[in-house]
């Protein structure tokens, strides 16, 4: 958003005044950013916002550019796009307040419908000084299936109501139609009415204490501030982005399927870097879903391609502030029709685990580069439970957040990843069980960390968590959102291993266990029980190093079973069940191998031995030619044809195998559809 040019040297402001001025003034924007954040999880009604905390705050300039962000927030959207809500108006005043929840009018300041987004200006002596900004997401505004979210949704109409960029509050005074319309399309309006009080809520307070701040240094000594707060930002981040090694650096990742299809979805990035200058290209990705797995980003340089490289720029320097000059370094080449550049009508409701896959992609990019800049991936998933029941007495189903899930951290050169919280899109918090038990009819059988989730390493990544919900009520439908590496695990580095895949069991140890595959939601009866197991983060380094003291510590706490340790670390045990160390060195150094770069599971290495990069390039080149309706059947119809329409399960397996016969017929396919192409070219 901030498109001013960068600047290569630290330019301190113009005089001592100026810079003790500019500091108080970027102080003063946090603090009043963390009285916002205290202030809605203070009095939101939902548990989704007021435990897990899914909402954000901040103050921008009045451009639209972040210029006060609280650290440690839950969700980092420092660089959304204000812009585009602030420039819908012609004119704003004293008292207003704009917002909106539309993807697509918004110019992609929104991602998905449940997200309400709301924007105060902030004026001092009838001079526009910034705006505050705040969003939460609600847990139902209507639409085909409760909760709003549903993977299988084929169009945003589906997804629930919009409302485009409009004044909810003028002059003080809350639109009546809007909150009409908004409660009137909500299967749950008392609790979206309590967390819209909350947003109105921190919004006066943003008002009160920059009311404040002007007071102390005037209109033009806080629009002053901003511009410098800017500049110092720009400078700061791109001394970081100098660590990355010019160049050209790619990487491309995978989630399992679009959840109609058993196919892959490929993500892929290109960095080109030079003298910390980075252009993100996401050419070679896939095609948009018929489902809901798309990221309507209206081809810019979006917020959710950019967490990773803010995790490298703020790990490297801690005291990068947190505004929109950090990215003005960084652009992106987005081609629209991909998952990452969805075109109305296309369903956004599942987005996240697109903006993860990247991230993951962008991290092995960067990784490529340099190992030591970036941990291993995480655990690549994050997968929010949600019940949908009837109370009793009730002839409408109620619809409540139960707990977001989490996998672990990747492992750093020096540093066993974090177990349990994977904060690559943002640092939700889990939900009181005692919460989920009282509003809920879901009883919390177990929650724990998976053991041997993690992947091995000479640092281990951290392990996923585990929980097994058991059912109370009949008709009760659980909805698990983002549920995602079942077969394209997290990938190791440095020879480390990959975190463990994702798994779902239905009565877990009773004589009608069944192990599940990815699906988005499934009914149960009273009685029943459902484990979620998610994945694990992946390893860094070669596990056979890592210190004897180090897997006694993960056997005592339960990160690593007896199993593992053997299969995983060679270990040895003695009859009393102890480390053997002797026969440990001896077992290690017969199976030390040269370390791999990267660690990829079995499923990704059988996959690309028929589907490599040139032929997953080519593909999504020549569907790009087809209109856009036609893409998803051509790609469903090219794989089922390489595969004889085998199950995957059955055919993955085999691939390495038959992958001569299995590329000699994707290149056919390929001829074919570019064939195809032609034809329709020349029509």
């Amino acid at each position: 958003m901030d498109d001013r040019p960068p600047q290569t040297d630290l330019t301190p402001p113009a005089t001592l005044e100026d810079a003790v001025a500019t500091e108080i003034i970027a102080h003063r924007l946090s603090a009043m950013a963390h009285e916002m954040v205290s202030t809605i999880h203070r009095t939101a009604r939902s548990p989704f916002v007021k435990e897990a905390m899914d909402f954000g705050v901040g103050i921008t300039d009045t451009r639209g550019n972040m210029i006060g962000y609280p650290r440690g927030a839950n969700t980092f959207a420092i660089d959304r796009h204000f812009a585009s809500l602030v420039d819908a108006f012609d004119s704003l005043e004293p008292g207003d307040i704009i917002g909106t929840s539309d993807p697509y009018l918004s110019g992609g300041l929104v991602t998905h419908n449940p997200d309400l987004d709301l924007m105060q200006p902030l004026y001092h002596d009838g001079t526009l000084v910034g705006f505050a900004w705040c969003f939460a997401h609600l847990t139902d505004i209507g639409g085909a299936v409760p909760g709003s979210l549903g993977a299988r949704l084929s169009d945003i109409y589906q997804e629930g109501i919009r409302f485009p960029p409009m004044k909810i509050v003028r002059r003080g005074e809350i639109n009546p139609a809007f909150e009409k319309i908004f409660y009137a399309n909500s299967r749950i309006p008392d609790i979206n009415a309590g967390d819209f009080r909350a947003l109105l809520a921190s919004l006066a307070v943003a008002e009160k204490r920059m009311a404040e701040l002007c007071k102390k240094f005037g209109a033009k000594g806080i629009i002053a501030a901003s511009d410098r707060l800017l500049d110092y930002g720009a400078e700061k981040a791109r001394a970081v982005l100098r660590k990355i090694p010019d160049g050209v650096h790619e990487f491309w990742d995978y989630l399992d399927d679009d959840l109609i299809t058993p196919y892959p979805i490929r993500v892929r990035v290109r960095l080109t870097v030079e003298d910390g200058k980075v252009e993100i290209d996401l050419t070679g990705t896939d095609p948009q879903t018929p489902t809901s797995y798309n990221l309507p980003t209206h081809g810019r340089c979006h917020y959710w391609f950019m967490l990773k490289l803010t995790t490298m720029m703020l790990t490297h320097d801690p005291t990068i502030p947190l505004n929109s000059g950090i990215y003005r370094s960084i652009s992106a080449i987005n081609p629209p029709g991909t998952i990452l550049n969805a075109e109305f009508p296309d369903a956004v409701g599942f987005r996240t685990p697109v903006a993860i896959r990247t991230n993951d992609a962008v991290t092995g990019a960067l990784l490529s580069a340099d190992d030591g800049l970036l941990p291993a991936p995480a655990s690549g998933c994050t997968s929010t439970l949600v019940v949908s029941e009837y109370e009793r007495g009730s002839t409408a189903p109620t619809v409540k957040v139960i707990q977001p899930m989490r996998g672990g951290m990747g492992a750093y050169r020096g540093r066993d990843g974090i177990d349990g919280r994977d904060v690559t899109i943002n640092n939700m918090q889990n939900h009181p069980i005692e919460v989920i038990e009282r509003d809920t009819g879901v009883v919390i059988e177990h929650y724990d960390i998976g053991i041997d989730t993690g992947g091995p390493g000479r640092w281990r990544g951290g392990c996923g968590q585990r929980m097994r919900l058991k059912m109370t009520r009949q008709a009760s439908e659980l909805i698990l959102r983002g549920a995602e590496r079942f077969r394209f695990t997290s990938w190791g580095v440095a020879g480390g291993g990959p975190g463990q895949a994702y798994r779902l069991i239905v009565n877990e140890g009773r004589a009608n266990e069944r192990r599940m595959g990815k699906l988005d939601r499934i009914s149960l009866d009273a009685g029943e029980t459902l484990t979620v197991c998610m994945p694990g983060a992946a390893g860094f380094g070669d596990p056979l190093e890592r210190p004897l003291d180090d897997v006694r510590r993960d056997l005592l706490l339960g990160f690593v079973s007896t199993q593992g340790a053997e299969e995983f670390y060679g270990i040895v045990f003695d009859p009393a069940g102890e480390i053997d160390e002797a026969a440990t060195t001896r077992r290690r150094s017969a199976n030390k191998t040269a370390p791999s770069r990267f660690g990829f599971g079995a499923h990704r290495l059988a996959w690309e031995s028929v589907f490599d990069d040139s032929i997953m390039t080519a593909l999504t080149q020549v569907l790009h030619v087809f209109p856009k309706s036609r893409r998803p059947r051509l790609k469903e119809a090219f794989f089922d044809t390489v595969l004889e329409c085998s199950p995957l399960e059955a055919i993955v397996p085999q691939m390495p195998d038959h992958s001569v016969e299995m590329r000699a017929r994707a290149h056919g396919e390929l001829n074919r559809l570019i064939h195809m192409a032609q034809s329709l070219r020349e029509k």
